[in-house]
């Protein structure tokens, strides 16, 4: 399944070097909660925004076209005084197509011919955030609830964050938690659940005038039913803790007016995994309505350490006496990359549109460690998202 997130980005003026930082170099530069040389009290939006968003996913292998996915998704921000505020969000998905092929034998349930074969699926999620401002500080509480024919999910978030006097530092914490019930079409799943709790705590800083990092360490945990009923003998562990460790740099360039974001993110968990990621934009503004924003991402980790690749010509082999085992390609040892761009164009002072296309390509022969994942097939997707957004 593809997940959608709304991106919330805000463009202005463009800047000259000898004046100091814009609207448009603060929106490039800005992590929350920190605004470089700007002292200002933490304060609820000044008018409500309302975004609707179109996003197609579409991902294939050799000889194969996959999974299909269309999300339409709607957001309002909106203040509430001038010390609250709202953010709701409603998403819906609609998914088709079938699993990967975890090595070069096609199975009935990997092809779909003629609309026969494979998955159709539609998830609802709605939810809704209230945050309370204070004058250095902002605390928000939130809930949302996903639902699709065969997995519920109820999840629920508080989080806060505090900034220095002079507002150059801002630390943040956070807690989230999710209750899920999964009753597979094909029986192997019955009433079956799983729970997972998410902690973050990090700190944003202004290193100067043109330069902001931020540091996040992110550990997660989930418990109960964690294997995927849809694939063929995947048996994992009841417990997955993992540990996410993110660093970000945004360095504004004061005499071309662009903004170049970078990050690094390394995780970790209790599966044997091990990724990293690096992740680079740079934000390019055309004139004073127009910024576009060219991406590029690599990605690597290491397999899960019940991991099995699949045997050649035997699409139905498995390990036999582990406690554990999974052919998930999910699991496997890859590398990753991909390449995208966005553009955003401000129509007025009420409208602005965007759209985003992102190419992805993973193959095991691009990883950096593990012994890889000779049967499995290279993996491609395709991202395009369009939206629309009003101020009032």
């Amino acid at each position: 399944m593809a997940a959608t997130k709304n991106e919330k980005n805000a463009t202005g003026a463009a800047v000259d070097a000898p004046r100091p930082l814009g609207a448009l170099a603060l929106a490039a530069l800005a992590l929350p909660g920190v605004m470089p040389q700007v002292a200002h009290a933490e304060l609820a939006p000044e008018q409500a925004t309302l975004s609707v968003k179109w996003l197609n996913y579409h991902d294939a292998q050799p000889g194969l076209d996959r999974i299909n996915v269309n999300a339409t998704s709607l957001n309002l921000v909106a203040p509430m005084g001038h010390r609250w505020s709202f953010d709701g969000t409603l998403v819906r998905d609609q998914v088709s197509g079938a699993t990967p092929r975890s090595h070069t034998d096609i199975s009935s349930a990997t092809k779909v011919v003629g609309g026969v074969g494979g998955m159709h699926d539609t998830r609802n999620e709605y939810g809704g955030k209230v945050t309370h401002y204070f004058e250095r500080a902002a605390m928000g509480a939130g809930i949302s609830h996903s639902a699709e024919h065969d997995y519920v999910s109820d999840s629920w978030s508080v989080d806060g964050r505090i900034a220095s006097d002079n507002q150059n530092t801002t630390w943040n914490a956070g807690i989230g938690g999710s209750n899920d019930s999964i009753n597979s079409v094909n029986q192997v799943a019955v009433g079956k659940t799983k729970t997972s709790m998410d902690f973050i705590v990090g700190m944003t800083q202004a290193w100067s005038p043109l330069d902001l990092v931020q540091v996040n360490l992110n550990m997660k945990t989930a418990n109960g039913y964690l294997n995927d009923p849809y694939k063929n003998f995947d048996q994992r562990p009841e417990n997955r803790d993992a540990t996410v460790v993110l660093v970000r740099w945004n360095h504004h360039f004061t005499n071309r007016g662009t903004t170049l974001r970078s990050n690094y993110r390394y995780y970790s968990d209790t599966y044997g995994i091990k990724a990293h990621t690096v992740d680079t934009a740079y934000v390019i503004p055309v004139n004073d309505n127009l910024v576009v924003t060219p991406s590029a991402r690599y990605y690597a980790q290491k397999a899960a350490s019940f991991y099995f690749d699949p045997v050649a010509g035997n699409p139905y082999w498995s390990p036999t006496g582990q406690a554990f085992f999974s052919a998930d390609q999910r699991l496997s040892a890859f590398g990753a990359v991909t390449a995208g761009a966005k553009a955003e164009y401000r129509i007025n002072q009420h409208w602005s549109a965007d759209v985003k296309y992102e190419l992805y390509k993973q193959m095991a022969g691009w990883r950096l460690t593990g012994a890889g994942s000779p049967g499995v097939d290279a993996f491609t997707a395709s991202f395009l998202q369009i939206g629309a957004s009003y101020r009032f």
